[in-house]
């Protein structure tokens, strides 16, 4: 048991004299029959049913300020998606009116494939015998029938020419068409994107750069097309003076080595007309030869410098790693060293505290006035 002889705690006195007024003052109350009513304290009845209806009437406030920002932001919402709605509409109305106004069926490339009057609009199998119409599938005019092959063959030549400038002038209207509408969807996206947030700037920013990127890719592309039908056109008429020259100037059959050479491009032969190769062609061969051994070499020098600076780092790394490792194994021994000489102190505070315990408080036994202070209060 507890001592009583310990020193005089002045805080837990006070509080002690504090309590015992306390009880001596609800003892006033309670055995005293006149201000007793009804076993309750009716002040702090009425002063918890006067806060209780403080806080209903705040929750109350509360619910009701909760319920008019969520109907307020419900307004706002609806108003949101009436106007992205309207927006949608808006730009749905625009699109069809385009397609309406510049995406008519009758003035596509394929129309004639597909057109339903085409019938109506063929002509016969055969209108006279200059007919460009007629060819040698037509089963419409035979050998013989040609009456007028030089005309025809002009007619045919310009008709040709006039199919491949009305082809570039769709291309081009069909691109100016492309341009105006991607102006027309970029201008509306905009005004929407402006009306709706203005935080959506850089998004803004970040789609005209796409698209400034998209044109300057298709733009490339054009170009490298063009470049390559060029080529392609200079690499037919090359071919077509080659074959000229060589049944003009053809000395196929004799010993020339210029015989030989392909008109696809000086590193190939004609198979049936190779004589050998030269002397300066074996020699550029064994020229290009050594090029490459040297080059080979060069790479291999380079390929084993690499591997030793490789070799270096991966030793340099592990040194370091094996360093590093050590010095965490010495703090970590320091740590477990300074946790162990510290559970050792706690170890003997606590036994001295449970000697002190033993052997200086828990040594008086408990008296019959200590059980008769029991039920002599109001609690």
């Amino acid at each position: 048991m507890y001592k009583l002889d310990l020193p005089v705690d002045y805080k837990e006195a006070s509080a002690i004299e504090r309590r015992r007024a306390m009880e001596e003052e609800r003892k006033t109350r309670i055995f005293n029959a006149k201000t007793r009513q009804i076993g309750v304290d009716k002040q702090a009845i009425e002063q918890q049913m006067f806060d209780k209806k403080q806080m209903e009437e705040y929750e109350r406030k509360r619910h009701e300020a909760f319920a008019a920002d969520a109907l307020r932001n419900d307004r706002i919402a609806s108003m949101l998606q009436m106007r992205q709605e309207r927006d949608q509409r808006a730009l749905n109305e625009a699109l069809n009116e385009f397609r309406a106004l510049h995406q008519q069926p009758n003035s596509r490339r394929e129309w004639d494939l597909y057109d339903p009057d085409y019938l109506k609009k063929d002509k016969p199998a055969r209108v006279h015998d200059d007919d460009p119409r007629c060819g040698i599938s037509s089963i419409q005019k035979f050998d013989g029938e040609d009456l007028n092959s030089k005309a025809r063959k002009k007619f045919q030549n310009e008709q040709a020419r006039s199919w491949h400038e009305q082809q570039m002038r769709e291309r081009d209207q069909a691109k100016r068409s492309q341009d105006a509408a991607d102006r027309l969807y970029e201008l509306k996206q905009r005004e929407l994107d402006q009306r709706a947030m203005d935080l959506q700037k850089a998004e803004e920013d970040c789609r005209r750069a796409i698209n400034m990127a998209t044109a300057d890719y298709n733009k490339a592309l054009d170009n490298e097309q063009k470049e390559r039908f060029r080529l392609k056109e200079q690499q037919d008429l090359d071919d077509k003076m080659t074959e000229i020259a060589n049944n003009v100037f053809g000395d196929i059959l004799t010993e020339n080595p210029a015989v030989a050479q392909s008109a696809f491009g000086p590193h190939r032969v004609i198979t049936d007309r190779w004589k050998g190769m030269s002397p300066e062609q074996l020699e550029e061969i064994r020229k290009q030869q050594a090029r490459q051994m040297a080059e080979n070499e060069r790479l291999r020098q380079e390929e084993e410098l690499r591997d030793r600076e490789h070799e270096r780092q991966a030793s340099a790394n592990a040194r370091a790693a094996l360093l590093i490792e050590r010095e965490l194994d010495r703090k970590r021994r320091e740590l477990e060293k300074a946790q162990a000489d510290e559970n050792r102190r706690l170890a003997a505070e606590q036994k001295a505290h449970l000697d002190f315990l033993n052997k200086e408080v828990y040594t008086n036994p408990p008296s019959a006035a200590y059980f008769m202070q029991f039920n002599t209060t109001t609690r």
